[in-house]
């Protein structure tokens, strides 16, 4: 009787290692990139599961379906929603780099208040030991 329901808890726990380890982040990752293949709009850059790269220049939604313009002579293809492998929109572009050179501003000015304190503590332990 005790060996069944050691058994059945050994059962339980494998299936709930499991579902946190392999389904529950393969389920958020697709749920993620449908979010991802539902946002995108005229204008974002675009890659293909084929490698394919170009922009957006037209959306058919009664067909699931979006038309993207790539490579110097403007040739337009059209593909299905599912294709799409990942999205870098303008918007977001710009964004990082404004991010990143706030980011760099920020950290700049820190390291220049701490370099004038130190000199500051440099120039009082020197009259200190005066």
């Amino acid at each position: 009787m005790q060996n069944g329901w050691v058994m059945i808890l050994i059962y339980v726990a494998l299936f709930a290692v499991l579902y946190f380890v392999l389904i529950r982040p393969n389920s958020k990752k697709k749920k993620a990139e449908q979010e991802m293949r539902n946002n995108i709009a005229i204008g974002d850059d675009v890659t293909t599961i084929g490698g394919i790269v170009g922009r957006i220049v037209a959306i058919k939604e009664d067909e699931d379906a979006f038309i993207i313009e790539t490579g110097s002579d403007r040739v337009k293809m059209k593909f299905k929603k599912w294709a799409i492998s990942s999205v870098d929109t303008v918007k977001e572009t710009a964004q990082t780099t404004q991010k990143s050179k706030l980011e760099q501003l920020q950290e700049a000015r820190e390291a220049k208040r701490k370099a004038k304190e130190e000199a500051k503590a440099a120039k009082e332990e020197a009259k200190n030991n005066k």
